[in-house]
């Protein structure tokens, strides 16, 4: 689902720190909230916290709970580990492409 990977790409650009539930709601709601398929934020908030609390409840958490109500990425899971490396190289190939000028020239 597309509410997993924002969530994933939200939690890998805080870092260490973390966000808070409210705050990774937010950041998803903005980016999969479309004109064709709107969406509410209390539907996207729930979600968010239930998926949270899902998976920082293994024995072995690819997302932990630093605090009450904050979450960020378990550093030293190597499910983590390998999805930051995916997120950086997705990343790294969108900078790549170089602008190129199509407008016609003058003279």
């Amino acid at each position: 689902m597309q509410y997993n990977k924002e969530i994933l790409r939200v939690l890998a650009e805080a870092g260490a720190e973390g966000l808070s539930v409210r705050k990774i709601s937010r950041h998803v709601y903005n980016a999969c909230n479309t004109l064709f398929h709107p969406i509410t934020q209390e539907e996207v908030h729930k979600y968010v916290q239930s998926y949270l609390l899902k998976n920082s409840k293994a024995d072995d958490p690819f997302i932990e709970k630093k605090r009450k109500g904050v979450y960020r990425l378990n550093r030293s899971n190597k499910i983590t580990q390998q999805l930051l490396l995916q997120f950086r190289r997705g990343m790294e190939k969108e900078e790549e492409k170089p602008a190129v000028d199509h407008s016609l020239s003058l003279f």
